[in-house]
Protein backbone atom coordinates (compact mmCIF):
# COMPACT_ATOMS: atom_id res chain seq x y z
CA UNK A 1 0.00 0.00 0.00
CA UNK A 2 1.31 3.46 -0.90
CA UNK A 3 1.90 5.92 1.91
CA UNK A 4 -0.52 8.84 1.85
CA UNK A 5 1.25 11.97 0.60
CA UNK A 6 4.41 10.04 -0.28
CA UNK A 7 6.20 11.43 -3.34
CA UNK A 8 8.40 9.47 -5.72
CA UNK A 9 9.78 9.59 -9.21
CA UNK A 10 12.70 9.35 -11.58
CA UNK A 11 15.15 12.16 -12.26
CA UNK A 12 17.86 12.04 -14.91
CA UNK A 13 21.06 14.04 -14.71
CA UNK A 14 22.35 15.16 -18.09
CA UNK A 15 25.01 17.53 -19.28
CA UNK A 16 28.34 17.74 -21.03
CA UNK A 17 31.11 15.44 -19.93
CA UNK A 18 33.12 16.47 -16.90
CA UNK A 19 30.68 19.05 -15.49
CA UNK A 20 30.44 17.19 -12.17
CA UNK A 21 27.40 14.93 -12.57
CA UNK A 22 28.84 12.03 -10.57
CA UNK A 23 30.15 14.34 -7.83
CA UNK A 24 26.74 15.98 -7.46
CA UNK A 25 24.93 12.65 -7.41
CA UNK A 26 27.20 11.30 -4.68
CA UNK A 27 26.66 14.49 -2.69
CA UNK A 28 22.85 14.26 -2.96
CA UNK A 29 22.66 10.58 -2.06
CA UNK A 30 25.09 11.12 0.80
CA UNK A 31 27.70 8.53 -0.09
CA UNK A 32 29.83 7.42 -2.98
CA UNK A 33 27.78 5.40 -5.45
CA UNK A 34 29.37 6.31 -8.79
CA UNK A 35 32.98 6.84 -9.75
CA UNK A 36 34.50 10.27 -10.07
CA UNK A 37 37.38 11.43 -12.23
CA UNK A 38 38.73 14.60 -13.80
CA UNK A 39 38.75 12.79 -17.15
CA UNK A 40 35.70 13.08 -19.47
CA UNK A 41 33.24 10.24 -20.17
CA UNK A 42 33.84 8.58 -16.81
CA UNK A 43 30.29 7.23 -16.56
CA UNK A 44 29.55 4.45 -19.06
CA UNK A 45 26.44 2.86 -17.59
CA UNK A 46 22.98 4.15 -16.78
CA UNK A 47 23.18 3.91 -13.00
CA UNK A 48 20.15 4.37 -10.73
CA UNK A 49 20.90 5.79 -7.29
CA UNK A 50 18.24 6.19 -4.63
CA UNK A 51 17.60 8.98 -2.13
CA UNK A 52 14.90 8.15 0.42
CA UNK A 53 13.42 10.58 2.93
CA UNK A 54 10.49 10.33 5.33
CA UNK A 55 7.97 11.44 2.71
CA UNK A 56 9.76 10.90 -0.61
CA UNK A 57 12.00 8.70 -2.72
CA UNK A 58 13.99 10.07 -5.64
CA UNK A 59 15.53 7.64 -8.11
CA UNK A 60 18.40 9.46 -9.82
CA UNK A 61 19.62 8.18 -13.17
CA UNK A 62 23.22 9.15 -13.87
CA UNK A 63 23.76 8.84 -17.60
CA UNK A 64 26.96 9.07 -19.66
CA UNK A 65 27.80 12.62 -20.68
CA UNK A 66 26.54 13.76 -24.07
CA UNK A 67 29.54 14.18 -26.37
CA UNK A 68 30.68 13.60 -29.95
CA UNK A 69 31.40 9.85 -30.06
CA UNK A 70 34.66 8.47 -31.46
CA UNK A 71 33.81 4.76 -31.36
CA UNK A 72 30.85 2.39 -30.99
CA UNK A 73 30.98 2.51 -27.20
CA UNK A 74 30.75 6.30 -27.36
CA UNK A 75 27.74 6.04 -29.68
CA UNK A 76 26.01 3.69 -27.23
CA UNK A 77 26.73 6.05 -24.34
CA UNK A 78 25.15 9.03 -26.12
CA UNK A 79 22.14 6.95 -27.26
CA UNK A 80 21.57 5.93 -23.63
CA UNK A 81 21.76 9.51 -22.39
CA UNK A 82 19.31 10.88 -24.98
CA UNK A 83 16.83 8.00 -24.59
CA UNK A 84 16.68 8.52 -20.84
CA UNK A 85 15.39 12.08 -21.27
CA UNK A 86 12.00 10.68 -22.32
CA UNK A 87 11.74 8.10 -19.53
CA UNK A 88 11.77 10.27 -16.41
CA UNK A 89 9.65 12.71 -14.40
CA UNK A 90 12.24 15.49 -14.19
CA UNK A 91 15.39 16.35 -16.13
CA UNK A 92 18.31 17.96 -14.34
CA UNK A 93 20.63 19.66 -16.81
CA UNK A 94 24.00 20.27 -15.22
CA UNK A 95 26.34 22.99 -16.50
CA UNK A 96 29.43 24.72 -15.17
CA UNK A 97 29.37 28.26 -13.80
CA UNK A 98 30.36 29.76 -17.14
CA UNK A 99 28.71 31.10 -20.27
CA UNK A 100 27.07 28.35 -22.35
CA UNK A 101 29.21 26.66 -24.98
CA UNK A 102 28.32 24.65 -28.07
CA UNK A 103 27.92 21.46 -26.02
CA UNK A 104 25.44 23.13 -23.68
CA UNK A 105 23.49 24.53 -26.64
CA UNK A 106 23.30 21.08 -28.23
CA UNK A 107 21.86 19.54 -25.05
CA UNK A 108 19.35 22.37 -24.70
CA UNK A 109 18.13 21.58 -28.22
CA UNK A 110 17.59 17.97 -27.10
CA UNK A 111 15.64 18.87 -23.95
CA UNK A 112 13.42 21.23 -25.95
CA UNK A 113 12.02 18.15 -27.69
CA UNK A 114 10.61 16.60 -24.51
CA UNK A 115 7.74 17.67 -22.27
CA UNK A 116 9.33 16.93 -18.88
CA UNK A 117 10.29 19.90 -16.69
CA UNK A 118 13.98 20.78 -16.91
CA UNK A 119 15.82 22.09 -13.85
CA UNK A 120 19.04 23.88 -14.80
CA UNK A 121 21.72 23.25 -12.19
CA UNK A 122 24.72 25.55 -12.42
CA UNK A 123 27.58 23.71 -10.72
CA UNK A 124 31.01 24.81 -9.45
CA UNK A 125 29.79 28.15 -8.09
CA UNK A 126 32.64 27.91 -5.57
CA UNK A 127 34.96 28.85 -8.46
CA UNK A 128 33.28 32.17 -9.33
CA UNK A 129 32.28 35.35 -7.54
CA UNK A 130 28.53 35.80 -6.81
CA UNK A 131 28.35 38.83 -9.11
CA UNK A 132 29.66 36.72 -12.00
CA UNK A 133 26.70 34.35 -11.68
CA UNK A 134 24.05 36.91 -12.63
CA UNK A 135 24.92 37.26 -16.33
CA UNK A 136 25.44 33.49 -16.60
CA UNK A 137 21.96 32.80 -15.21
CA UNK A 138 20.36 35.45 -17.44
CA UNK A 139 22.06 34.05 -20.55
CA UNK A 140 20.83 30.53 -19.86
CA UNK A 141 17.35 31.85 -19.05
CA UNK A 142 17.09 33.26 -22.57
CA UNK A 143 17.98 29.90 -24.16
CA UNK A 144 15.15 27.82 -22.67
CA UNK A 145 12.14 28.05 -20.38
CA UNK A 146 13.72 26.16 -17.50
CA UNK A 147 11.40 25.10 -14.67
CA UNK A 148 14.02 26.25 -12.14
CA UNK A 149 17.59 27.51 -12.19
CA UNK A 150 19.59 26.46 -9.12
CA UNK A 151 23.27 27.39 -8.61
CA UNK A 152 25.16 24.79 -6.51
CA UNK A 153 28.57 23.53 -5.56
CA UNK A 154 28.72 19.74 -5.63
CA UNK A 155 32.18 19.98 -4.07
CA UNK A 156 31.23 22.03 -0.99
CA UNK A 157 27.53 21.09 -0.81
CA UNK A 158 26.31 24.69 -1.13
CA UNK A 159 22.62 24.82 -2.15
CA UNK A 160 22.41 21.03 -2.63
CA UNK A 161 19.71 20.65 0.04
CA UNK A 162 17.71 23.38 -1.68
CA UNK A 163 18.05 21.51 -4.98
CA UNK A 164 16.76 18.31 -3.39
CA UNK A 165 13.73 20.13 -1.97
CA UNK A 166 12.96 21.71 -5.37
CA UNK A 167 13.06 18.26 -6.96
CA UNK A 168 10.84 16.68 -4.32
CA UNK A 169 8.29 19.50 -4.59
CA UNK A 170 7.89 18.74 -8.30
CA UNK A 171 7.54 14.96 -7.95
CA UNK A 172 4.11 13.31 -8.16
CA UNK A 173 2.66 11.18 -5.38
CA UNK A 174 3.71 7.59 -5.87
CA UNK A 175 5.03 4.37 -4.36
CA UNK A 176 8.33 3.67 -2.64
CA UNK A 177 10.21 1.70 -5.29
CA UNK A 178 13.17 0.58 -3.17
CA UNK A 179 13.67 -0.34 0.51
CA UNK A 180 15.02 2.41 2.79
CA UNK A 181 18.58 1.04 2.81
CA UNK A 182 19.07 0.77 -0.97
CA UNK A 183 21.26 3.51 -2.48
CA UNK A 184 22.22 1.96 -5.83
CA UNK A 185 20.50 -0.53 -8.13
CA UNK A 186 23.69 -2.33 -9.13
CA UNK A 187 25.10 -5.49 -7.49
CA UNK A 188 28.27 -5.46 -5.38
CA UNK A 189 30.34 -6.92 -8.25
CA UNK A 190 29.46 -3.93 -10.43
CA UNK A 191 30.41 -1.45 -7.71
CA UNK A 192 33.71 -3.29 -7.08
CA UNK A 193 34.56 -3.20 -10.80
CA UNK A 194 33.79 0.51 -10.98
CA UNK A 195 36.04 1.23 -7.98
CA UNK A 196 38.91 -0.54 -9.71
CA UNK A 197 38.25 1.35 -12.95
CA UNK A 198 38.19 4.63 -11.03
CA UNK A 199 41.69 3.96 -9.70
CA UNK A 200 42.93 3.23 -13.21
CA UNK A 201 41.45 6.57 -14.35
CA UNK A 202 43.22 8.40 -11.54
CA UNK A 203 46.61 6.74 -11.95
CA UNK A 204 47.02 6.50 -15.71
CA UNK A 205 46.94 9.06 -18.51
CA UNK A 206 46.66 9.59 -22.25
CA UNK A 207 44.82 6.78 -24.07
CA UNK A 208 44.85 4.13 -21.35
CA UNK A 209 41.87 5.16 -19.14
CA UNK A 210 39.07 4.97 -21.68
CA UNK A 211 40.30 1.75 -23.28
CA UNK A 212 39.81 -0.02 -19.95
CA UNK A 213 36.99 -2.32 -18.84
CA UNK A 214 36.94 -4.18 -15.53
CA UNK A 215 35.18 -7.47 -14.83
CA UNK A 216 34.94 -8.96 -11.33
CA UNK A 217 35.07 -12.68 -12.05
CA UNK A 218 34.83 -14.06 -8.51
CA UNK A 219 33.71 -12.95 -5.07
CA UNK A 220 34.02 -15.46 -2.26
CA UNK A 221 33.28 -15.06 1.44
CA UNK A 222 36.22 -16.96 2.94
CA UNK A 223 35.49 -16.16 6.55
CA UNK A 224 33.21 -13.91 8.58
CA UNK A 225 35.55 -10.96 8.00
CA UNK A 226 37.33 -11.79 4.72
CA UNK A 227 36.07 -11.53 1.13
CA UNK A 228 38.25 -12.69 -1.77
CA UNK A 229 37.79 -10.72 -5.00
CA UNK A 230 39.32 -11.65 -8.36
CA UNK A 231 39.08 -9.12 -11.18
CA UNK A 232 40.41 -8.68 -14.72
CA UNK A 233 41.32 -5.30 -16.20
CA UNK A 234 40.86 -5.45 -19.96
CA UNK A 235 42.56 -3.03 -22.34
CA UNK A 236 42.96 -2.78 -26.09
CA UNK A 237 46.71 -3.00 -26.74
CA UNK A 238 49.79 -4.77 -25.38
CA UNK A 239 51.48 -1.40 -24.82
CA UNK A 240 48.57 -0.34 -22.59
CA UNK A 241 48.84 -3.60 -20.69
CA UNK A 242 52.47 -2.78 -19.96
CA UNK A 243 51.53 0.64 -18.61
CA UNK A 244 48.82 -0.82 -16.39
CA UNK A 245 51.15 -3.39 -14.89
CA UNK A 246 54.03 -0.94 -14.55
CA UNK A 247 57.68 -1.56 -13.80
CA UNK A 248 57.93 -4.49 -11.43
CA UNK A 249 54.13 -4.53 -11.19
CA UNK A 250 54.08 -1.21 -9.32
CA UNK A 251 51.16 0.37 -11.15
CA UNK A 252 48.92 -2.67 -10.74
CA UNK A 253 49.84 -2.92 -7.06
CA UNK A 254 48.91 0.74 -6.51
CA UNK A 255 45.58 0.30 -8.34
CA UNK A 256 44.87 -2.74 -6.16
CA UNK A 257 45.87 -1.00 -2.92
CA UNK A 258 43.64 2.03 -3.49
CA UNK A 259 40.68 -0.05 -4.73
CA UNK A 260 40.97 -2.50 -1.82
CA UNK A 261 40.85 0.34 0.73
CA UNK A 262 37.55 1.62 -0.67
CA UNK A 263 36.11 -1.88 -1.00
CA UNK A 264 36.86 -2.55 2.67
CA UNK A 265 35.17 0.71 3.67
CA UNK A 266 32.16 -0.20 1.53
CA UNK A 267 31.70 -3.77 2.77
CA UNK A 268 33.06 -3.40 6.28
CA UNK A 269 35.19 -6.50 5.69
CA UNK A 270 38.80 -7.26 4.88
CA UNK A 271 39.36 -7.75 1.15
CA UNK A 272 41.84 -10.06 -0.54
CA UNK A 273 42.06 -8.59 -4.05
CA UNK A 274 43.68 -10.25 -7.05
CA UNK A 275 44.04 -8.23 -10.25
CA UNK A 276 44.95 -9.42 -13.74
CA UNK A 277 45.45 -7.46 -16.96
CA UNK A 278 44.38 -8.90 -20.33
CA UNK A 279 44.17 -7.53 -23.87
CA UNK A 280 40.98 -7.51 -25.98
CA UNK A 281 41.94 -5.68 -29.15
CA UNK A 282 39.63 -2.83 -30.21
CA UNK A 283 36.88 -4.00 -27.83
CA UNK A 284 35.12 -0.61 -27.84
CA UNK A 285 34.10 -1.17 -31.47
CA UNK A 286 32.86 -4.75 -31.02
CA UNK A 287 29.26 -5.35 -29.97
CA UNK A 288 29.98 -8.81 -28.56
CA UNK A 289 32.76 -7.52 -26.30
CA UNK A 290 30.70 -4.54 -25.15
CA UNK A 291 27.91 -6.98 -24.28
CA UNK A 292 30.33 -9.24 -22.40
CA UNK A 293 31.54 -6.27 -20.39
CA UNK A 294 27.97 -5.18 -19.58
CA UNK A 295 27.72 -2.08 -21.78
CA UNK A 296 24.96 -3.55 -23.99
CA UNK A 297 21.91 -5.10 -22.38
CA UNK A 298 19.75 -7.82 -23.93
Amino acid sequence: MNKVGFKSGFVTITGRTNVGKSTLLNRMVGQKVVIMSDKPQTTRHKIQSVLTGEDYQVVFIDTPGIHKPKHKLGERMVETALKTLREVDIIMMLVEAAMPGSGDNYIIEQVKQVSQPVILVINKIDLVKPAELVPIIETFRKLHDFAEIIPVSALTGENVEKLIRVIVDRLPEGPQYYPDDVVVDRPERFVMAELIREKVLHLTSQEVPHSVAVVVEEMEQRSENLVAVSAVIYTERESQKGILIGKGGRMLKEVGKLAREEMEALLGSRIFLELWVKVKKDWRNQDIQMKNFGFIED
